[in-house]
């Protein structure tokens, strides 16, 4: 385990893409629907509480929020999408944005992409797929709470997504994760490490 995210700290929050820090360094985003658990995967692999907000009303994340883990490292967290009470306006806004930071933003090295094991690849899912398959970005998706269901159908929905993934998005690989047991976080920072070119500290 890289104690390195530990170190992740809030920094900003920004509504529009030239309020983000320069675009400099590396960039790792987290996505998801607005109930798939993106902010508890976020303190789970960071190791700390209450580092993103969680809240029991969706679609509460509707900024992009950077966390730095060193100087030319962060974590962003991106608004959570999909979810119906969020006002349309806010809606049609990110709808407009998260291409553009996708395609546009250098220092953006892959997407972790969040979705509730017991719903994967919704509608919203799909298209954040295509976004970034269109700009050739990876995507590491993290079947969150997993300890919802039995071990078997957990790896049956597992196997499911992943035949999936093979025939229609290639650029994504996927995994079992649970914020509550922390299943799976060991996993993800070895994908991170991976992204931001750092070794494991042993």
């Amino acid at each position: 385990m890289n104690p390195l995210y530990h170190q992740a700290r809030f920094l900003k929050s920004a509504n529009r893409l030239d309020q983000l820090p320069p675009d400099t360094g590396l960039e790792v985003a987290f996505a998801g629907r607005s109930n798939a658990g993106k902010s508890s995967a976020l303190n789970a692999i960071t190791g700390q509480k209450s580092l993103a907000r969680t809240s029991k009303t969706p679609g509460r994340t509707q900024l992009i929020n950077v966390f730095p883990i060193s100087d030319a490292m962060a974590l962003v967290d991106l608004p959570g999408y999909g979810y119906a009470k969020v006002p349309e306006k806010i809606r049609a806004h990110w709808q407009q944005v998260m291409p553009t930071y996708l395609a546009k933003r250098r220092a953006l090295r892959g997407v972790m992409l969040i979705m509730d094991i017991r719903h994967p690849l919704r509608d919203f899912d799909s298209q954040m797929l295509a976004w970034t398959g269109d700009t050739g970005l990876p995507v590491h998706i993290l079947l969150s709470k997993a300890d919802k269901l039995k071990r078997g159908a957990a790896m049956q929905v597992l196997l499911s997504v992943r035949k999936e993934l093979e025939a229609r998005f290639p650029h994504a690989s996927v995994q079992l994760f649970s914020a509550q047991s922390r299943l799976g976080v060991e996993e993800a920072h070895t994908v991170l490490d991976r992204w931001f070119g750092v070794q494991e500290v042993p």
